[in-house]
């Protein structure tokens, strides 16, 4: 699996890393620190065979009935 696929499996989406520009225009854009995002373990399955470490940035992409797609950010932990 690289590091921008998606697992093979219909109910996972897309899990993706962000670069280190897109990170600080995420937070800026919304004017929060990496303290404030939601957690992703770096032990997810999800994130499995990502070159993960803690600080990085997830950005996941679901397909939704309502909105279309829907993009969340997790910031990389290991509690």
């Amino acid at each position: 699996m690289t590091e921008n696929s998606k697992p093979n499996h219909i109910l996972v989406p897309v899990h993706e890393k962000i670069s280190d520009e897109e990170k600080k225009a995420l937070f800026e854009k919304f004017n929060i620190t990496e303290r404030e995002l939601p957690r992703i373990l770096q032990t997810d399955a999800a994130l499995a065979g990502m070159d993960v470490k803690l600080g990085d940035v997830i950005k996941i992409t679901r397909n939704s009935p309502t909105a279309g797609v829907s993009i969340y950010y997790r910031g990389v932990s290991n509690e």
